[in-house]
């Protein structure tokens, strides 16, 4: 166990370590509840408004390649952080070159083959993030939004408001900003949603 942990901390291992604890850290955060699993997400999708970047193209195409922006980056990171400890660790171990500059140089092809297995091991939860956000998707669609109020709602009282689409009305659970009211029957717009609470922000339309 002792051998494991210098190796581990040594200066060709040391930051395939690092990463991993932090890995581990977050998701600690997450199940004592501290953090939620969208909270360290950054948004890697690149648009560009000028033609003919095609660095910028290919930079995407990298992206979705390895499956990042189809899945959370932090869920990916999970997966690659621990193979890339592994293999750093074994592979300097096994070579005598965990303290030594080619150590260090080893992490680079390692951190390379590493993206290739995070991509087999997390390509079975791409379709299941993609159910996932056409789920939530609803939830930022509707915001601009007329709807009817079909249970009065104000700041402190939760009512009840549907939204007109293509197929069945789409049933809100809506509270109203400050000073305002709506009674059933009347016409609001849809302003904001409130993920803490789960309910949407409205106003009564013609006091806009």
């Amino acid at each position: 166990m002792i051998e494991l942990l210098q190796a581990s901390f040594s200066s060709a291992n040391a930051f395939a370590s690092g990463l991993l604890i932090f890995v581990l850290i977050y998701w600690l955060t997450v199940i004592i509840g501290l953090l939620d699993l969208s909270s360290l997400d950054v948004d890697l999708d690149t648009d560009a408004d000028v033609d003919g970047l095609s660095s910028i193209a290919w930079f995407n195409s990298a992206l979705a390649f390895f499956n990042l922006g189809r899945i959370p980056l932090m869920f990916f990171l999970s997966f690659f952080a621990l193979p890339f400890w592994v293999m750093c660790v074994g592979v300097n171990s096994l070579l005598g070159t965990q303290d030594s500059w080619l150590g260090v140089l080893f992490m680079f092809p390692i951190a390379f083959f590493c993206l290739f297995i995070a991509k087999l091991l997390t390509w079975p939860f791409v379709k299941l993030f993609t159910i996932m956000e056409k789920e939530e998707a609803p939830k930022t669609t509707v915001i601009g939004q007329m709807c009817t109020i079909l249970l009065p709602a104000n700041a402190t009282q939760i009512g009840q408001a549907a939204v007109k689409t293509a197929g069945s009305p789409l049933l809100l659970n809506v509270k109203t900003t400050q000073g305002h009211l709506v009674q059933k029957g009347e016409t609001a717009l849809v302003i904001d949603y409130l993920p803490e609470n789960q309910l949407y922000l409205i106003e009564p339309y013609e006091s806009l």
